[in-house]
């Protein structure tokens, strides 16, 4: 199974936290298919955005949405 993972961002009311201003305004970079891809991708959304210290990307690890379960199964 991919470890599907979701990079989105947009303005923050207060850029310690993830509390966004205006869902409706919420810019989705994309779903990625491994984690390097989406950190790649946070990384160009970021930047693209550095002198705007009000707006974040976050990366969503959707995987462990997905199958919550898999974080307390036994590996094997």
């Amino acid at each position: 199974m991919s470890k599907l993972h979701l990079v989105f961002g947009g303005r923050v009311a207060d850029p310690q936290t993830l509390e966004f201003e205006d869902l409706n305004s919420i810019e989705i970079v994309g779903v990625f298919p491994d984690y390097a891809s989406a950190e790649k991708a946070w990384r160009g959304a970021a930047q693209r955005t550095v002198d705007d210290a009000e707006m974040k990307f976050v990366v969503v690890h959707l995987h462990r949405l997905l199958e919550p379960d898999m974080l307390t199964r036994p590996a094997g």
